[in-house]
């Protein structure tokens, strides 16, 4: 299985979980940790390496373009998009190269209702993250074991086991639309104290995307 390790509090969340799963899951697996590397200037390869040394997982860096093509060349306003989508790209490919057959990724609940709103305001469609995919042209499939997990437990957990994570040196941090999406569900929540449940719920009854 090849895990995306992008350093931040959700990837190492599930590096953890999956390497305490290897321990006990009835059927074997291999972990190798695969980190995209952006071309921004502090990306920090070597504190990704050593959280994996530390839990004695492989660990695999590769070189990317992204943010030369993204905001150098393509100088995109709303950049989130494409550089998901070359992140994907050199991910899958990574994964073919080095044999893996399963994609782990630590997208998170919040992340699901974010990418919904996304879709559903700026796309016109009722779509959003797969909790499993399966991918035809690589004959991968894609995981996303914390699909169910809201953002706070999960900085609940880094935060009761001291877990530090890796600067963020998107520029884009904080100011993009995923980042108005996640302001405007925390006003739904503070007028509907429900509206959380009612939006997983409404997503899961759609079946969207394979949610049940």
């Amino acid at each position: 299985m090849q895990f995306g390790l992008s350093g931040g509090k959700d990837s190492f969340a599930l590096l953890m979980g999956l390497k305490a799963l290897q321990r006990f899951y009835p059927k074997h697996f291999e972990l190798l940790a695969i980190s995209i590397n952006p071309g921004f200037e502090f990306f920090n390869s070597s504190f990704l390496e050593q959280r994996c040394k530390e839990i004695g997982v492989p660990f695999v860096e590769e070189a990317s373009h992204i943010k030369e093509i993204v905001f150098d060349i393509r100088k995109e306003q709303n950049p989130c998009s494409l550089c998901a989508n070359l992140r994907r790209g050199i991910l899958n490919s990574t994964a073919i190269r080095e044999g893996c057959n399963k994609i782990a990724l630590g997208h998170n609940q919040d992340d699901a209702l974010e990418t919904f709103w996304l879709n559903f305001l700026y796309a016109g469609s009722l779509s959003t993250f797969a909790p499993v995919s399966y991918m035809d042209r690589s004959k991968i499939t894609l995981i996303r074991p914390l699909i169910d997990t809201p953002e706070k437990e999960i900085k609940k957990f880094m935060k009761r086991n001291h877990l530090e994570v890796m600067p963020k040196v998107c520029p884009m941090d904080g100011v993009s639309k995923r980042e108005d999406m996640k302001n405007m569900i925390l006003d739904f929540e503070k007028e509907l104290p429900n509206v959380r449940a009612n939006m997983i719920g409404a997503i899961k009854r759609a079946n969207i995307n394979g949610w049940k």
